[in-house]
């Protein structure tokens, strides 16, 4: 298993599953994050962090350690 964090600028992926508790967790899904939802990461700021990804329609930016939370496929 790989995380959004790791994956490339241009790809699209699926959500597998996310790590984490609480509210961390809650907030990702709130935003549209869940199981099964493809991701396309649009954009990586130069060191890393946030990265930019379209998700359900639309535009979201993440931080990195957030974005290591969600395992994709």
């Amino acid at each position: 298993m790989r995380t959004l964090r790791e994956t490339a600028c241009g790809q699209t992926v699926k959500v597998s599953g996310l790590t984490g508790e609480g509210p961390v967790k809650r907030r990702i899904m709130d935003m549209g994050i869940t199981k099964g939802t493809e991701v396309y990461v649009r954009k990586v700021a130069p060191l890393g962090d946030p990265v930019e990804v379209r998700v359900r329609g639309y535009e979201l930016s993440l931080r990195r350690e957030d974005a290591g939370m969600i395992l994709v496929e």
